[in-house]
């Protein structure tokens, strides 16, 4: 019998570089709701996972060690529609507006 499961929103979480709150609030959804969400991550810049959230997620039993950083314009060009995009910016880069935008239709949060 062929399943009969609905597709499940897609959840962006944003941040400037996409090296630690993005990577960890997703790594979170994905072990909290792995039924329920498919998250991602991506920032303004690409770059390195830092290595205090790699740590940090470890000390929690997650490993994001081997997690890559995607550029939200990558993100946007994948062609996956986000139900939900959320900033998990920090105040001053939300002041700064260093915080990304996503380019794409969706329902943002942050």
């Amino acid at each position: 019998m062929a399943s009969t499961r609905m597709k499940i929103p897609n959840v962006l979480f944003m941040c400037v570089h996409n090296s630690a709150r993005s990577q960890m609030a997703a790594a979170f959804l994905k072990k909290i709701c792995p039924d329920h969400f498919e998250a991602h991550s991506a920032g303004f810049e690409g770059g390195m996972i830092n290595s205090l959230a790699i740590d940090a997620m470890a000390e929690v039993g997650t490993d994001i060690s081997t997690n890559k950083t995607q550029a939200v314009f990558d993100a946007w060009r994948s062609g996956t529609m986000f139900t939900h995009v959320i900033t998990v910016c920090s105040e001053v880069e939300a002041a700064a507006r260093a915080c990304p935008i996503f380019p794409g239709p969706t329902k943002r949060l942050s």
